[in-house]
């Protein structure tokens, strides 16, 4: 499982799992707007991340975002991470400049 703490939205955590395939298994809001949220969750679970993110994406309430949007950044963020992971870097952070070896 997944854990995003939302900004500028009255729910306080949003924690989903995603499948090998790249689809939303589990979703559940901690905090928010009861009714509003289990409708995102039932339209959500069983779709594409990438599907969820297109969908969610720009959907504004107050504080200039929503719970939707909310989402999607979270979706986009562990799509990053995954990628960075699939790389080997595991959000090593390599300071200062990269050793130049001679080319002689």
């Amino acid at each position: 499982m997944e854990a995003y703490r939302p900004q500028g939205t009255c729910a306080r955590q949003i924690i989903f799992e995603v499948n090998e395939q790249g689809i939303l298994t589990q979703l559940k809001f901690l905090g928010g707007c009861s009714g509003g949220l289990q409708a995102l969750v039932r339209f959500s679970v069983g779709k594409p991340i990438a599907e969820i993110i297109e969908i969610c994406d720009g959907i504004k309430c107050k504080n200039d975002t929503s719970c939707p949007e909310q989402l999607a950044i979270a979706l986009r963020e562990y799509i990053k991470e995954n990628q960075r992971n699939s790389l080997g870097l595991n959000n090593q952070i390599k300071r200062g400049h990269p050793k130049v070896l001679p080319t002689h």
